[in-house]
């Protein structure tokens, strides 16, 4: 018989957030740059870092989260602050599975639009008569 591997306070909440979205479908958390990654059908949606949810923006839901007040993920990278199109989800969203939810969605529905723009889709190929 194997022995279990203890789980980290950090894999604990990302698990909680997980099972906060559930009502999405499978969300997976994969660990990257000491947090997590959420996925859902192959996009990547929302981040977990230093026990806080970041949830995917663009320019159709960015609003929703400027007019809450929410901050959008920074980070220093050679001497200069950046940010990525992530923002804070709202804190009721943390005791709110469908409040969670709501929000995971439109990260979710951000990401779906970003995939469609990014010029992975596949070009239809010409027969030449």
């Amino acid at each position: 018989m194997g022995s279990l591997k203890p789980v980290t306070p950090k894999q604990a909440f990302a698990q909680f957030i997980v099972e906060q979205m559930a009502g999405l479908g499978p969300v997976q958390a994969k660990a990257m740059f000491g947090g997590f990654g959420l996925y859902l059908q192959g996009l990547m949606f929302s981040l977990i870092l230093d026990d806080t949810v970041y949830i995917k923006v663009d320019d159709a839901s960015r609003e929703r989260f400027e007019s809450q007040g929410l901050e959008p993920f920074r980070y220093e990278a050679k001497g200069k602050v950046a940010s990525l199109k992530y923002f804070q989800a709202p804190a009721e969203a943390y005791d709110d599975p469908s409040a969670m939810m709501a929000w995971a969605r439109l990260g979710y529905e951000a990401a779906v639009r970003q995939h469609g723009q990014s010029g992975r889709t596949r070009r239809r190929s010409t027969v030449k008569p």
